[in-house]
């Protein structure tokens, strides 16, 4: 909960407002879960779907010393023992490497939060300068962003909830 939804929470309840309404806990209540990734995840992941990655797979340089079954000089051999662990690491890393996206979006961080009903809402956290790039306070940014448009979503549901109520009772 942000401090000013912490202070606004105070002065309703001192002013004794106990009109059915939204709290913190009630926006909390809400979420059933959250995810975060950055741009560059995401077009790293877009990118691994594409044809294109099977492509970059295909141009990945096979290190010298790497041979189909570890015998030198049999081409067209297969086998179990193709690479090292640090060697297919490096194979996966040049597949998903997406150019095009750049350092910049390694800097925006996207928040996704799952609400109850299955609905999602989403926030963003953009960093102008690298150097201040951290990714716990993108992710917690990112959040609060999300979770600010929650307040809207579940003020309509209340709104309705309670006109439904006053025209049943009128």
């Amino acid at each position: 909960m942000a401090n000013s939804e912490t202070a606004i929470e105070a002065e309703i309840q001192a002013k004794g407002l106990n009109a059915p309404r939204l709290t913190p806990a009630d926006i909390d209540a809400a979420i059933i879960s959250e995810h975060y990734f950055t741009a560059g995840d995401g077009v790293r992941g877009a990118v691994t779907k594409r044809p294109e990655a099977v492509d970059r797979f295909l141009t990945w340089p096979v290190p010298a010393e790497v041979y189909p079954d570890g015998t030198p000089g049999a081409p067209g051999r297969t086998g179990t023992n193709l690479l090292t662990a640090q060697q297919a690491r490096a194979m996966l890393d040049h597949v998903i490497a997406a150019p095009e996206a750049g350092p910049a979006l390694g800097l925006l961080t996207f928040c996704v939060l799952v609400l109850r009903n299955g609905f999602t809402v989403t926030g963003e956290s953009a960093c102008a300068s690298p150097k201040n790039f951290d990714p716990e306070i993108g992710r917690k940014i990112a959040r609060e962003n999300a979770r600010a448009k929650i307040w809207a979503l579940e003020g309509y549901l209340l709104r309705e909830h309670l006109s439904r109520r006053e025209r049943a009772e009128g």
